[in-house]
């Protein structure tokens, strides 16, 4: 008969060590750097401003240069990429329908200068067609409230200064015109539209396309709309990286009656970026 003595002891179970929380998230960590599909994706706009932070050349002096070296295939892309950061409840016949095609955009790629406030004016007399040497682009439709050039910046007091900068197309008869927000209200900016005949119009798109909308601007004139797109602002924000000022350019720029005329033979109306 066995003694208790002699039987063996009990085996006690071994006491695990249990690994704290932050050990197995940086453990995770480890493993999605090294396992490729795990790494996040990334966006084309995302890719495009991180290579230009690279090259040395984004958002410097208040000016986006990386914006200079796009040409309509990229700048589209561009766009439709934005869209679908900012817009992501569309669906793909919307998304469609906001998307702006390569054909449309003026090649500028060539234009060597700063694009800032000073060489504006040199730059849209060089990618404008010249009516004659006398009038150039102080010149305007007959019609009151149609401009030939319409200039779309993010910010009142930017489009103040954009106004400024082409007052050298500006006559007695014809101003430049000043179609944005701040201290102006719509019903005054419609009426001043009505009342005035326009070559160079400067504002901000949701403005623009208010006027557009009430029947006031006019747009079967237009030859091209420029977009304030080198500009960066006191936070280094450009046009494209805020949703409230995005969005209206989007709507502005896809409308029915301006996509029709993208890359049109006769009556062909361009988008160039600053």
């Amino acid at each position: 008969m066995t003694s208790l003595e002699d039987s063996p002891a009990p085996s006690l179970p071994l006491k695990v060590k249990s690994k704290s929380p932050k050990s197995l998230k940086r453990k995770r960590a480890s493993q999605d750097e090294n396992n490729p599909k795990k790494k996040p994706a990334v966006s084309q706009a995302s890719k495009h401003e991180q290579k230009s932070k690279e090259s040395g050349v984004i958002r410097k002096s208040g000016i986006d240069e990386a914006f200079t070296m796009m040409d309509g295939r990229l700048l589209s892309d561009y766009l439709a990429q934005r869209t679908r950061d900012f817009e992501k409840h569309l669906s793909m016949v919307e998304l469609e329908d906001r998307y702006i095609p390569e054909k449309a955009f003026r090649d500028t790629i060539s234009w060597e200068k700063p694009r800032n406030l000073d060489n504006l004016p040199d730059y849209l007399e060089h990618f404008s067609e010249k009516r004659n040497e006398e009038e150039g682009l102080a010149w305007a439709p007959t019609a009151k409230g149609t401009p030939h050039t319409i200039f779309i910046t993010g910010a009142g007091l930017r489009a103040a200064d954009l106004t400024r900068a082409l007052r050298k197309f500006r006559t007695k008869d014809v101003p430049v015109a000043k179609l944005f927000a701040k201290h102006i209200k719509l019903k005054e900016a419609e009426q001043f539209v009505r009342g005035s005949r326009i070559g160079i119009a400067v504002g901000t798109p949701a403005r623009v396309s208010d006027l557009i909308n009430a029947g006031a601007l006019l747009v079967d004139k237009l030859e091209r709309v420029v977009v304030d797109s080198s500009y960066i602002d006191q936070k280094k924000r450009n046009i494209f990286d805020m949703r409230e000022t995005f969005v209206p350019l989007m709507e502005l720029l896809s409308r029915s009656e301006l996509k029709v005329r993208y890359g049109a033979s006769d009556d062909r109306l361009d988008l160039l970026f600053y």
